[in-house]
């Protein structure tokens, strides 16, 4: 299984208003392992950038003078992408900025290609209610970022790789209780009596069912065996 996170720098907010992607990188990572590739490039964007952008990135346009255009390299990003599932963080704000460019450059959009997985989609879809930002789930999930004072494509998209593989690799974030309760019995869950007495049961949007698999099939691959989800929910007769 081939996955590529990737992230962008750009010159503004708003594709709209003419900004350009100038920092763009994609890390590899090989059946949920980082293989060591990566692409990553700085473009120069031919216009001004904002402050506000640049405050956060560092980017400045005399920095970028001399870099490639992003119409050099377009074709090449394509082919290092290929046909991998492509894991971006607030993937409509990525896609936008790209698809501007390789319509520019007369080539399709990354998504003819390719499957892309919005992080920020599942990660709401793991912990609603809470912070879902790249620094949010770093610290969440015991990732350092501390080597992060400005936003950068290639840091980003490392650092987004780690979260992501933290977010589905297994059943420890479960919050089904494996353990024993207060009086140390068994948990309900482990004595086989389910559904939960008063169990609030959600009506899952197409979206949501198909992360809710996903997640599980990640975990049951890592773990090598049927989640406690799975096995509690079968009938009984079926696990017989």
């Amino acid at each position: 299984m081939r996955q590529v996170v990737l992230d962008t720098e750009t010159t503004g907010l708003s594709v709209a208003d003419g900004h350009r992607v100038i920092e763009l990188a994609c890390v590899e990572l090989i059946n949920r392992q980082a293989s060591g590739r990566h692409w990553h490039y700085y473009f120069d964007p031919e216009r001004d950038i904002d402050e506000g952008a640049q405050a956060v990135h560092g980017l400045s346009r005399e920095r970028l003078e001399g870099e490639p255009k992003f119409a050099d390299l377009a074709a090449d990003f394509l082919d290092f992408v290929g046909d991998a599932e492509v894991l971006i963080h607030n993937a409509a704000f990525d896609l936008g900025f790209l698809k501007a460019e390789l319509t520019r450059v007369g080539l399709p959009e990354l998504t003819r290609q390719c499957q892309v997985t919005d992080t920020l989609l599942l990660a709401r879809a793991l912990h609603p209610g809470k912070r879902n930002s790249l620094d949010a789930l770093c610290e969440r999930y015991g990732i350092s970022n501390a080597h992060r004072s400005l936003h950068g494509a290639l840091l980003d998209a490392r650092l987004l790789a780690d979260v992501y593989l933290a977010m589905t690799r297994g059943q420890e974030s479960l919050e089904i209780s494996l353990g024993l309760d207060a009086r140390g019995q068994a948990s309900v869950a482990e004595q086989g009596q389910w559904p939960l007495a008063n169990l609030k049961q959600i009506k899952l949007t197409a979206f949501q069912q198909t992360t809710h698999e996903a997640y599980h099939a990640a975990m049951e691959k890592d773990a090598r065996g049927p989640s406690l989800w799975r096995r509690l929910s079968q009938p009984a007769s079926a696990q017989e």
